[in-house]
């Protein structure tokens, strides 16, 4: 968190496409029999191209037994051609009746290639997803994948694929797991899923989805869960900020609001760096780099107390530690908001800046940057996502700005949230006043683009099961 934005460069956009239409393939091997207590898969495309940004396999699993079935003992595979041998793909859940959240995927590659497959899909549940009774079904999986550096995929010569299969119907070149026995499909022949030949080792390419999510339940800044998750609240003096400002650990309190607890980040000065106290909560691993980041914060235009005009700055950002002056392995992805202006800018105006790397004096700065001088006073989510191409950022759903690949990350970073004062110019009064800023979740997933949207649909699935709070993104 540096105290300049530099000037940044103009969105360029990712688009989604959904393609319709294509030829289906005709090759039908025999069908497995479900057994007497078994599972059938139903599988349409909504990207039915030969070619397509990414692959858009939707699927339906019902309980064809007569016994309930956990959703966490199934498994689903999609078997296709890889693009290249050294491709690399990712997967996205867009919508799922169960929720997004309860739904995994991971790529593995077969053992036995054949001209139509050498690597598959496998589509998983966590516990949270339930049961099946039996004639149940899951309702709609709409599932996705494309290659990590977005190019075009060829799906026509996929063992899965169908690209005529825009209904619903029963598709038995996936196969379906129960408990690790195959009940359904038929895999690419050598390839059944339960051979044990079958490669699990840590070379497959890596499907990431790891998480960490936060929905900030905590008594106080004291509660010793927020430690063992992770967090540190800071105490430790210097930048950025005014200077003699103190940074207060008891001014990051948890309050209720709209059902949910949020983290509240309280600021206070009387118009001193004595009086001056700032806050700011922060992973103590630097373990986060590519992948998808969003938070629900509320800003303030005005201070809960007290006179207002303070040059104060809002954030939720990610970082790593500058190693030495324009070190090229800095990273740092700011979204900041400037109620009263500051940096000179004369009133409100929210940045998001992606930053290569600076020289703290003389002051230079290599970065990116966009911003929308407006008042953004209230709730908000906020979301950055990071691929091998480009840097995204979103405001409520809604683009906020695309930034180049020279800024991508070389390292991992922490993920931070911070309140802090940029001079005592704004407002000279030496009548206290305060200013909050809340937070309601965090996340983070790993090496997978979501969109606004699979945020939304992720954050409210760990909300219906209960979950407040996981962490399985592995140390670096």
């Amino acid at each position: 968190m540096r105290n300049r934005p530099a000037v940044g460069r103009a969105r360029l956009a990712l688009a989604l496409a959904v393609l319709l239409g294509g030829g289906a393939l005709t090759a039908h091997p025999a069908q497995a029999a479900p057994a007497a207590d078994g599972l059938s898969v139903q599988y349409r495309t909504s990207a039915g191209g030969a070619t397509a940004d990414q692959t858009e396999p939707w699927f339906k699993v019902r309980n064809t037994g007569s016994s309930t079935v956990q959703l966490s003992q199934v498994k689903i595979r999609y078997y296709f051609k890889a693009d290249s041998p050294n491709a690399s793909y990712r997967f996205a859940c867009s919508w799922a009746v169960r929720g997004c959240a309860a739904v995994t995927g991971t790529f593995g590659t077969l053992s036995h290639p054949t001209p139509t497959a050498d690597r598959y899909l496998e589509v998983g549940f966590t516990a949270a997803a339930g049961s099946l009774a039996p004639g149940a079904d899951t309702g709609d999986l709409q599932l996705r994948f494309y290659q990590s550096n977005w190019q075009t995929l060829r799906q026509s010569d996929d063992y899965s694929f169908n690209g005529a299969q825009t209904s619903y119907a029963n598709w038995d070149k996936v196969t379906a797991q129960l408990a690790g026995a195959t009940v359904w499909g038929a895999a690419p022949e050598g390839n059944d899923p339960t051979d044990p030949t079958d490669p699990t080792d840590p070379t497959d390419p890596p499907g990431g989805g790891q998480t960490l999510f936060d929905d900030f339940d905590y008594s106080s800044h004291t509660d010793p869960a927020i430690s063992a998750h992770g967090w540190s609240v800071r105490s430790n003096s210097g930048g950025p900020g005014v200077p003699g400002a103190t940074w207060d650990p008891s001014k990051v309190t948890f309050v209720s609001a709209g059902g949910n607890s949020v983290m509240n980040l309280e600021t206070s000065t009387a118009g001193t760096g004595a009086s001056t106290t700032q806050t700011e909560v922060l992973t103590k691993s630097t373990k986060f780099k590519d992948g998808t980041y969003a938070a629900r914060v509320k800003f303030a235009d005005a201070p809960k107390s007290g006179p207002d005009g303070d040059h104060l700055v809002q954030t939720f950002f990610t970082i790593n530690d500058l190693k030495a002056p324009m070190a090229d392995d800095y990273a740092e992805y700011d979204f900041e908001y400037l109620p009263n202006g500051g940096w000179g800018e004369p009133s409100n105006i929210l940045y998001t800046t992606s930053w290569e790397t600076y020289n703290p004096d003389p002051w230079q700065a290599v970065n990116q940057h966009s911003e929308q001088r407006a008042g953004y006073a209230g709730w908000h989510d906020l979301v950055v996502t990071i691929d091998g191409s480009a840097i995204t950022y979103h405001v409520d759903g809604q683009p906020f700005g695309t930034h180049g690949a020279q800024y991508l990350p070389e390292r991992p970073m922490s993920i931070n949230f911070n309140q802090w004062l940029i001079d005592l110019n704004g407002q000279t009064s030496t009548t206290p006043r305060a200013y909050d800023q809340q937070v309601d979740y965090v996340l983070h997933v790993k090496d997978q683009v979501l969109t606004p949207a699979e945020v939304a649909a992720k954050v409210a699935g760990y909300r219906a099961a209960g979950t407040a709070f996981v962490d399985e993104v592995p140390a670096p």
